[in-house]
């Protein structure tokens, strides 16, 4: 029986009781710790604050050198038809200045996710109602579904915005 030490059990005299071979023992701890570790950042939510310098497209920009997606947001790529204003309208809007991004935990390349926004109003929303994006559904729970005007519909969703 394992001997208790201080209301606890060790994992060593578990693996001393049971005679686990070391390696063995070591490698068990250390799958349990990045189990936890893995488990705690798929749920974590951090937030950037930093100046925007750089703005790829109309949803991914650039925050104190770190890439960012801005989630639950679909605008049109650079080479595609409303792709150069979009981004014109982000640059125009976020280009030199501080925001705050909510950060999901999630990656997109070599992008983090997350929902942006300078003195509390989110930039995707500005997008959409711009007419210049639309909400991804998939990604945004429909956050801004509501936001979306007529012309937007000209541009179609990607199948990844579509739920699964």
């Amino acid at each position: 029986m394992p001997k208790e030490g201080g209301g606890r059990i060790e994992a060593t005299t578990i693996c001393f009781e049971y005679e686990v071979p070391p390696m063995h023992c070591i490698s068990a701890q250390l799958a349990t710790i990045m189990t936890i570790i893995m488990m705690t950042s798929a749920y974590a939510t951090d937030t950037l604050t930093g100046q925007v310098t750089h703005v790829r497209d109309g949803d991914t920009i650039v925050v104190s050198g770190q890439p960012i997606r801005l989630q639950g947001l679909h605008a049109p790529e650079l080479a595609d038809p409303g792709g150069p204003e979009a981004a014109r309208f982000m640059r125009t809007l976020v280009g030199g200045r501080i925001v705050t991004c909510t950060l999901t935990g999630e990656r997109s390349y070599d992008r983090m996710i997350g929902v942006c926004s300078i003195d509390h109003h989110d930039i995707a929303a500005a997008l959409v109602r711009a007419g210049l994006g639309r909400d991804c559904p998939r990604f945004s729970g429909g956050r801004y579904a509501e936001d979306e005007q007529p012309e937007a519909q000209r541009m179609p969703l990607p199948g990844y915005c579509v739920s699964r």
